[in-house]
């Protein structure tokens, strides 16, 4: 694969340079990383709002809309403007209505979820039509007999207040853990992110569901137009493969493109243009290295192995991402916002980062925000008020509004 950015090849190079020095000073992250320096306090985010100047010369204002959720991990919206939440590691969901908190949770989340540190009751969104579907997804860390576990999508019907028949319509394979993500494409199809966590080999395994991403119907089957349908060796539920961790997914509206991060090793942490039938080279290929030290692989990249459009060396924990579409903040239009739980495998200092493309799709700049809350950000979405919303992943959870202030 050839190198069609010269910024890339200089960060590379750079990078390489610089690299000796970062691992000294323990600048890499990942979510499953080794554990971080214990001892150090993080105050929980304050009352707020908080002001911010901003690079494209706008000015920005925070609030905090709901405090005290578990770990909060996806929100989605309901047509009536309220939003649910979901709460990883007690496997709830709340409902938010007119920026408050409502306090008993909402019923019909899938049982039997497996809740630690790094599972529970993950992502949730809302079929494409849901005026006249209206089912909500959720994924999960199901329990599976004999104490094994596996990743799993539910759906159930929204009754206007709580989830009705709450059934499985996916169940990976057994042993699939920790996390994954959920995501409707511009076909309306449900495309299902799977983490391969520690066994680096299985995103290259294709009778494997671990480090790919799925193509099912809004019901749960196989639609005939996936790319590995019929092809001997490979699940015909794959739509791409060698990939780490997929910890966001995002559409492009524009073009109707898909787009992902996954977190690296140890760096490297990525975000990709997910295509059909595309192989994402890992754990043959990587801007990350190993937790032990020196370089996670022999190369960056590899003939068949597509490049990411945006690296981070060190990295910071890439969770949630989207583009900006709204009217709220006009010099953002089309810029990508990924939200990061740490950086450098450093406790505090997580953040938003907004990263501005050509028309070309090619990183031309970026910008990290609310590095001073020093909160672990898990989701950053667009809501339907063309404003930017936050979920922090904290035992006291926030979830934060980004608006714009008037000149």
């Amino acid at each position: 694969m050839k190198i069609t950015n010269i910024w890339r090849f200089t960060a590379t190079l750079f990078l390489s340079l610089l690299f000796p020095i970062f691992f000294q000073h323990g600048l890499m992250a990942a979510e499953n990383a080794p554990a971080s320096p214990d001892g150090l306090h993080i105050d929980p985010v304050g009352t707020g709002p908080f002001y911010y100047d901003t690079a494209e010369g706008m000015d920005i204002r925070v609030r905090v809309l709901a405090r005290g959720l578990i770990h909060p991990w996806s929100i989605t919206w309901l047509p009536d403007g309220s939003a649910l939440v979901t709460e990883k590691n007690v496997g709830r969901i709340r409902r938010i209505i007119n920026d408050q908190l409502v306090e008993e949770p909402v019923q019909g989340a899938p049982t039997g979820i497996m809740v630690s540190k790094y599972k529970g009751l993950l992502d949730i969104t809302t079929h494409p039509d849901f005026a006249n579907e209206p089912y909500i997804y959720m994924s999960y860390n199901k329990i599976l007999p004999g104490d094994k576990e596996a990743i799993a999508v539910a759906r159930g019907r929204w009754d206007g207040t709580n989830i009705q028949d709450t059934h499985d319509i996916f169940v990976a394979q057994e042993g699939t853990t920790n996390g994954v993500r959920l995501l409707f494409g511009a076909d309306d199809m449900l495309y299902v992110g799977v983490y391969v966590t520690t066994d680096n080999s299985n995103s290259f395994e294709t009778m494997s569901h671990k480090g790919k991403i799925l193509r099912f119907t809004p019901e749960g089957n196989i639609p005939d137009d996936n790319p590995f349908v019929g092809r001997e060796g490979f699940l015909p539920e794959i739509y791409s493969y060698g990939h780490r961790t997929p910890t966001g997914m995002t559409l492009n509206q524009k073009t109707g493109d898909i787009w992902n991060t996954e977190m690296g090793p140890n760096g490297g942490d990525e975000v990709n243009l997910v295509q059909r039938g595309g192989n994402y080279g890992w754990p043959l290929v990587s801007f990350g290295i190993s937790y032990g030290g020196g370089w996670h692989s022999e190369s960056f990249q590899m003939e068949g192995a597509r490049n990411p459009m945006a690296f981070w060396m060190p990295g910071i924990s890439v969770t949630g991402l989207t583009f900006y579409t709204g009217d709220e903040f006009p010099r953002w239009q089309g810029d990508l916002f990924v939200g990061g739980m740490q950086e450098g495998q450093i406790p505090g200092t997580g953040q938003l980062h907004r990263i501005k493309f050509n028309e070309n799709m090619e990183e031309i700049r970026r910008e990290s925000l609310l590095s001073d809350l020093r909160q672990r950000i898990r989701d950053v979405k667009q809501g339907p008020d063309g404003r930017l919303y936050l979920l922090t992943d904290e035992d006291d959870g926030v979830l934060l509004r980004i608006e714009a202030v008037a000149d």
